[in-house]
């Protein structure tokens, strides 16, 4: 038996520089009872994760395709090859590949995985199309309810088909950390991503604090730790006027940034558009870490009751938030224990889940 999980072209199943799908699959790999049946395809990358498991395809433009065309077309190549009958191709977040693949393996199961909003992704935005994706798809696996609940707007069939699986991520302490006075954003540096707001508010928390410092860590485009684009360079450049209190760190891989929010005693996710999941949500419940955030998208399924989330978010109630947390030590240790005590979005329980589709779905194809 064989699955196949498509990548989009863009990610980097890298150990250096995964980002958040990279992530979630590495993740969901490591607990999978499947893990020696799995096979992923992306491009080529010069330290893949589970290099086992993995294919690695370089881009030529000689091919006169687009790069997810030719990374699905390389796939199909393997998979065509393969005398096995029995398997199983996941795509993950570019559903106008799934027509292609589906005339060329009709004879195999196909999933498809939601990051994003599908009404705003080629091959998903319309109600025909995902009407034609439940027809073509064994299972849709949407990354919140949020995602889910759009994904079926105006759809009035075949709703059991369509699937919340939550990302998942891997605690690694057994005990809550000690914690510094650090406040942290962790994303990259676009607009949508709220970091002016974040900037803004600890300009002014930093007078008032002189002994917390405030980190940076992101960069414009994942993966990547060129900072050129225009946007990014004001970013960084205003955010060093605060001083030494400020730490730009730049991109950084996932074991660093794990490091810092189990060092760290506050985060703000402050987006400004509806994050499908909000994986830097999960990740800082699981390191114990106070969360003030943006109430959009996917965000309140993972936080919950367990860090302040800010409706209609702007500078000054963030600035209010921030301010009141960070005067507060009793308040604080609070928001720090309530996401340690309540963190439930472990990478194990998202694999077996994920496992148990697979399996119902191989048992119900063949």
């Amino acid at each position: 038996m064989k699955i196949n999980i498509l990548l989009p072209f863009k990610e980097k199943f890298d150990e250096k520089k995964a980002s958040s799908v990279s992530i979630t699959i590495k993740n969901n790999l490591n607990h999978s009872q499947y893990i020696n049946n799995i096979q992923i395809f992306g491009q080529k990358t010069k330290n893949p994760l589970f290099k086992r498991n993995f294919w690695g395809f370089k881009y030529s433009l000689l091919s006169l395709k687009s790069k997810n065309y030719f990374l699905a077309d390389q796939m199909l190549k393997v998979i065509l090859k393969c005398d096995d009958k029995n398997q199983i191709i996941e795509i993950h977040n570019r559903p106008y590949l799934l027509n292609r693949i589906f005339k060329k393996t009709c004879k195999f199961p196909i999933t498809l995985f939601f990051h994003n909003d599908p009404k705003t992704m080629r091959g998903s935005k319309s109600i025909i199309e995902r009407e034609k994706i439940l027809e073509q798809c064994a299972a849709v696996f949407c990354v919140s309810e949020y995602i889910r609940k759009q994904f079926l707007d105006g759809i009035e069939v075949n709703h059991n088909k369509v699937y919340v699986l939550h990302n998942g991520v891997d605690r690694k302490m057994k005990k809550f950390p000690l914690k510094k006075k650090e406040v942290l954003f962790v994303g990259r540096l676009v607009l949508e991503k709220g970091v002016d707001l974040y900037i803004d508010a600890v300009s002014a928390a930093a007078k008032m604090f002189s002994d917390w410092d405030f980190g940076l860590i992101g960069s414009y485009r994942l993966g990547n730790y060129d900072n050129t684009n225009s946007y990014a360079c004001k970013t960084i450049k205003k955010f060093k006027k605060i001083g030494v209190q400020a730490k730009f760190y730049g991109f950084k891989d996932h074991d660093f940034v794990q490091q810092k929010m189990k060092d760290a005693a506050l985060i703000i996710i402050p987006s400004l558009w509806s994050e499908p999941f909000g994986l830097v949500a999960a990740e800082a419940m699981s390191n114990g870490i106070a969360i003030i955030a943006s109430k959009v998208g996917g965000i309140p399924e993972i936080i919950k009751k367990n860090g302040i989330l800010i409706q209609n978010i702007d500078l000054k109630k963030l600035e209010i938030a921030l301010i009141d947390l960070m005067s507060d030590q009793q308040k604080l240790i609070l928001y720090q224990k309530k996401a340690w005590d309540n963190f439930k979005m472990s990478s194990e329980a998202s694999s077996q889940k994920l496992d148990k589709h697979r399996k119902f779905i191989l048992r119900n194809h063949f």
